[in-house]
């Protein structure tokens, strides 16, 4: 099992440690609902340097890149980031990322999950031997803190000298933070209450957190960012989406786009003209229950429809929340469905995203 630069740092924090993704991570410090509710109204800062991240280089690196990914890349210029997904051949996804442009039409780095380095690198090299980019994976030399928040501007301005509030959303900025030059600021993140994601060398990364810690920021855990994400509806790799299920049946058309040629475009195509059999739904629970990954959907006759893929408690919501595959008949909002959690059929509509609205 791999660490992060930050592991024994988070175990000497107490949090409570279990392996994901192949990595000892820090699922919880305080308790999840408190970690969740630390972000929806404050700021606090998770360690994320899990996920895998590559550099494209060379004046074919964007031409590679819009053949392995399904968004337009061509549209972005300097200090703009776009979230994308791999599409495989037979119409499922190798993985969803994020596409940083660092140098129009000539550097981009590439951000994707962790459990997916290794697959997704294979991937990626497979389609550039027509193109003969230079790929870099410094996954292992670089780490990530997602500081989230409605207050983290505010907080974290004193830690660089670059203005948080012109960077919008999905850019970002290179430059100081916590005394660390050459830092990528990004105004990404992966909970719907704001706040910035944070890269920089293995080496560094300790004085960064040490900074934000003496500034009162509050360690989160893995628990409360998969409840943060699931109130806002955002795609988990592994469980909402895999090398199974397609961007259109996911939702995902909209980061699907055919104005050019990527990996089996022309059938993804003519799924979306034709309509996805199956699409993925957010529903509440009408009654109480925890809807959990892998649980049963059913029809008002108790016929199995499809199945849970994500599933909680919501903390914001005080109420039952998931998400789920459905033949597109259910898909419509305001559908009813039934959730099969052990003996009971529990009634639940299905709603429309996000699940947590910002007030």
């Amino acid at each position: 099992m791999k660490n992060t630069a930050l592991t024994d740092t988070h175990i000497k924090l107490g949090a409570k440690m279990v392996p994901f993704a192949g990595y000892n991570m820090p699922v919880q410090y305080e308790g999840v609902n408190i970690e969740h509710e630390t972000v929806r109204t404050n700021v606090g800062v998770f360690d994320v340097s899990h996920m895998g991240e590559f550099l494209v280089k060379g004046p074919n690196a964007l031409a590679l890149i819009q053949k392995v990914c399904s968004n337009d890349a061509s549209k972005l210029s300097n200090g703009k980031a776009q979230y994308s997904c791999f599409p495989n051949e037979t119409g499922g996804v190798v993985d969803d990322l994020i596409v940083y442009c660092v140098e129009e039409n000539e550097k981009y780095l590439l951000v994707v999950n962790a459990s997916n380095i290794e697959k997704d690198w294979e991937w990626i090299n497979k389609y550039n031997d027509e193109f003969g980019a230079e790929l870099v994976n410094i996954s292992d030399d670089f780490s990530l803190l997602a500081i989230q928040g409605p207050k983290t501007s505010e907080v974290i301005q004193q830690l660089t000298p670059v203005d948080l509030n012109a960077i919008k959303f999905y850019n970002f900025e290179v430059g100081a933070f916590a005394g660390i030059e050459h830092v990528i600021i990004s105004a990404t993140g992966y909970t719907g209450s704001g706040g910035f994601e944070i890269y920089c060398h293995n080496k560094d990364v300790q004085q960064i957190w040490d900074q934000l810690m003496d500034l009162g920021i509050k360690p989160i855990g893995l628990a409360a960012r998969d409840t943060l994400r699931l109130e806002m509806g955002y795609c988990l790799y592994g469980n909402d989406i895999d090398d199974t299920t397609s961007p259109i049946e996911a939702g995902l058309g909209w980061i699907t786009k055919f104005t050019k040629e990527f990996v089996n475009h022309e059938a993804l195509k003519q799924e979306k003209e034709r309509g996805a059999e199956k699409r993925l739904v957010a529903f509440e629970l009408t009654e109480r229950g925890i809807p959990r990954q892998g649980y049963d959907i059913v029809d008002g006759e108790g016929k199995k429809i499809g199945n849970v893929t994500s599933g909680t408690m919501s903390p914001s919501l005080g109420i039952g929340i998931g998400l789920g595959y459905v033949p597109s008949i259910f898909a419509k909002e305001g559908s009813n469905i039934h959730i099969q959690i052990r003996k009971n059929a529990i009634p639940a509509k299905v709603v429309k995203l996000p699940f947590y609205k910002n007030k």
